[in-house]
């Protein structure tokens, strides 16, 4: 294997060529640069894995240094020394996004451990990295993330359905990914390279929406100077969706009805009978039946909309969810804004599984771009995260003090929270280092975010349940 490259940066030449000497003596292939500029033009070919960098130096400081390696789009680590001491000095340095830190003098035994350290969790990030394309393989279809028993179940019926022209209603609490599985039946169907055409109907008046689905002639109401084609017939030979389907009026509703039963209607405006094939996928997150009752929704339309139906379930019924959603809004976030930030910090993703997220995904994601606009290092942090979310802090963070005196449930829980940040939220990958089952993790996760305490019957619990799924 390859020796791990390490630049060493510091302004004075003795304290440089020493720590060179000590990394060369144990095997690390070693570079030296004596300011900052030297080091960030040295950076580029050098490709260090770690750079252990002077803070005080002219001209250039490590600080900055370590900020405009990372514009350079270096993924180096980056180990702090500095003869200033200080809790500030410490903080600044890993909010700019400093792996660690050491106090000069320095101690050779010091050094080679911080090194060795930084070299492991580097390893760990890279492992992460290399297994990103796995893990979404393994928990995204068509763009929706998430492999809970739960997601399995609307998967199958989407896979079944698809390949008919039968129409499909969704149904699901706002912002949990109707319009995902609307795209979905699409991609999964023969009219995949048809069009698929979207019409917000809660969006439009009453009007509009009659104009935008079938279309007007010319002259038809004020306003109306061309004659325009419908989403029905742009739709044609694809599938159309007609999202929050339960907010259009009873006039709409009943010209809607004669298109799902002859496939054929006429512009606003016109008399000319016009016939398309095109497949409908509805979507609502108000109870249609309730409706129905109530005199609002009309009945003969909802079984023509209701031949299959697929329900969403909402984040907090499927929590075990939450780690591949949150890696892949945070890969998705530190991309958009231009940062680093490819971790959890330890109770964080806790504190993530402890919300129920009433507004679902949206809500999640939501608090996922705030966290990463606001983070100071390459780690979340509680503090990044919406008040509503920080709760009490966690005790105990450190898994090195939470052997003495720990109950084994802690300890497991703090080994199944910190392997899933690990691997970037992938329940299989976290089970196949840990040893356990993937319904154990998903068992588990369950718990922690309900609050409840596992009990010694947990397991026994689990297992009936494995075995009735």
């Amino acid at each position: 294997m390859a020796a791990e490259r390490i630049l060493v940066v510091d302004d004075e030449d003795n304290a440089r060529r020493a720590i060179v000497t000590i990394l060369g003596e144990e095997g690390y292939e070693v570079a030296e640069a004596s300011n900052g500029a030297d080091a960030l033009a040295r950076i580029p070919e050098f490709s260090p894995a770690v750079v252990l960098t002077d803070v005080r130096m002219p001209q250039m400081d490590g600080l900055t240094l370590l900020k405009k390696a990372r514009e350079m789009g270096s993924d180096a680590t980056f180990v702090m020394m500095t003869a200033f001491a200080s809790v500030e000095t410490a903080v600044e340095a890993m909010r700019a996004g400093a792996d660690n830190y050491l106090v000069k003098p320095l101690d050779a035994d010091a050094v080679l451990v911080i090194l060795t350290k930084a070299l492991e969790k580097r390893s760990l990030r890279r492992e992460a990295e290399t297994l990103r394309d796995q893990v979404r393989q393994r928990t995204r279809f068509h763009n929706i993330i998430g492999d809970s028993p739960q997601l399995q179940g609307v998967y199958d019926v989407v896979r079944r359905a698809a390949n008919t022209r039968a129409t499909v209603l969704i149904l699901g609490e706002s912002g949990t990914g109707k319009e995902l599985i609307a795209q979905a039946l699409h991609q999964e169907s023969p009219r995949k390279d048809k069009p698929f055409v979207r019409v917000h109907c809660a969006a439009l008046s009453e009007s509009l929406l009659e104009s935008e689905l079938f279309g007007h002639e010319k002259g038809s109401f004020t306003g109306a100077v061309a004659r325009k084609e419908g989403r029905f017939e742009l739709a044609d030979g694809g599938t159309l969706f007609l999202d929050e389907i339960g907010e259009i009026s009873p006039s709409v509703q009943v010209k809607l009805l004669r298109v799902l039963q002859q496939r054929e209607f006429e512009r606003v405006g016109g008399t000319q009978t016009l016939k398309v094939d095109v497949r409908i996928v509805a979507a609502t997150h108000r109870d249609l039946q309730a409706e129905v009752k109530a005199g609002r929704f009309r009945e003969d339309l909802f079984y023509r909309l209701n031949v299959v139906s697929v329900t969403l379930p909402p984040l907090r019924e499927r929590k075990s969810d939450i780690p591949a959603l949150v890696s892949h809004f945070l890969e998705k976030y530190s991309d958009s804004y231009g940062k680093h930030v490819k971790a959890l910090a330890p109770g964080t993703l806790q504190a993530l599984l402890a919300h129920d997220w009433p507004g679902n995904i949206r809500e999640l994601e939501n608090a996922i771009e705030r966290a990463v606009v606001l983070a100071q290092g390459d780690e979340l942090t509680t503090d990044d995260l919406p008040p509503v979310l920080r709760g009490p802090r966690p005790q105990g963070s450190s898994s090195n003090n939470l052997i003495p005196g720990a109950s084994m449930a802690t300890i497991e829980r703090e080994a199944i929270l910190r392997t899933l940040e690990m691997v970037q939220g992938s329940t299989s990958r976290a089970a196949e280092i840990l040893g356990i089952s993937v319904r154990k993790i998903q068992y588990r996760l369950k718990e922690y975010g309900s609050g409840k305490t596992p009990s010694s019957h947990d397991d026994a619990d689990e297992a009936a349940a494995a075995s009735r799924g």
